[in-house]
């Protein structure tokens, strides 16, 4: 074989001492990156003694509190309990009700129909009877017959009653 000429090894030696300062350079940050990993890993080897022990501390401090928040569970789910009885009686209540408000709406449809007629029957009352006298002699309103009360069942009686006015509202 024949020896390398000096160019090619100029070419190689300057290629390893390349080489030789990347290798350096990425042993430096390879060193630099192991350093900051073991001081995050120590820092959170810190903060995980640290949250243990206020966990164990809140823990201890927290007993009463949750021990308050699940009487106050309890205590909210009696009311509910006793708001949803009081629930099923109203809507009982509302059940016997509505047949009543139903009539009362009927009641009310009706009123002004009865009120007129009411009013009618107070003049007839103020008006008074029919004045008695001759019966072959009509009254001086005009000829016909009188007024007279019937149920039906009266048809045996031969002669006509005076009508009679009166209310018992």
């Amino acid at each position: 074989m024949s020896a390398p000429q000096p160019l090619q090894i100029r070419e190689a030696n300057a290629h390893l001492a390349a080489v030789h300062r990347r290798a350096a350079e990425l042993e430096a940050r390879l060193d630099a990156a192991e350093r900051t990993v073991s001081a995050q890993a120590e820092r959170l080897a810190r903060h995980d003694q640290q949250l243990r022990a206020a966990l164990e501390e809140g823990g201890e401090a927290r007993e009463p509190e949750i021990a308050a928040l699940q009487e106050q569970l309890l205590t909210s789910e009696a009311t509910v309990h006793s708001l949803q009885a009081a629930l099923r009686q109203r809507n009982e209540l509302i059940g016997q009700l509505q047949p009543r408000a139903e009539l009362l709406q009927d009641i009310c449809r009706w009123r002004p129909p009865v009120a007129g007629l009411l009013a009618a029957l107070a003049e007839a009352e103020r008006l008074g009877p029919l004045p008695t006298g001759d019966p072959s002699h009509p009254p001086p309103s005009g000829p016909g017959p009188g007024l007279a009360n019937s149920t039906g069942d009266e048809e045996d009686r031969n002669h006509l009653q005076p009508a009679v006015f009166g209310t018992t509202v």
